[in-house]
């Protein structure tokens, strides 16, 4: 069964930084892109980034560009997202998902996604 599980959330000061985690069992994430999304109160979902399978490609919203950053742990099966800079407008659930199985590429679009984790949250206030 494939199971997606972040943690590292939590609340920070605005300017603070978190690195959140995302941890895969059920099957290998070798062969598989990771997205990353988040969701505030009363808002649609977001995707904030993406790293492809081979670790090679990314994709950020433009609302976190240079603030956040994606990477992945193949041999211990995780995903991470560094957030700095934290704003307020930051604060939201956030998510890992990933898409059906050797689905290699990215995607913005929540829709790509097959598996959800059960979101981390976010809070980021004075």
């Amino acid at each position: 069964q494939v199971q997606l599980v972040e943690s590292g959330g939590g609340l920070v000061q605005p300017g603070g930084s978190l690195k959140l985690s995302c941890l895969a069992s059920g099957f290998t994430l070798d062969y598989n892109a990771i997205g990353w999304f988040r969701q505030a109160p009363g808002k649609e979902r977001e995707g904030v980034s993406c790293i492809s399978a081979s670790g090679r490609a990314t994709y950020y919203a433009d609302s976190v560009k240079g603030r956040f950053t994606i990477s992945r742990d193949n041999l211990k099966n995780m995903v991470y997202l560094q957030m700095n800079s934290l704003k307020p407008e930051d604060t939201a659930v956030y998510f890992c998902a990933t898409p059906r199985r050797y689905s290699t590429t990215c995607s913005s679009s929540s829709n790509y996604y097959t598996y959800w984790g059960q979101g981390t949250q976010v809070t980021v206030s004075s």
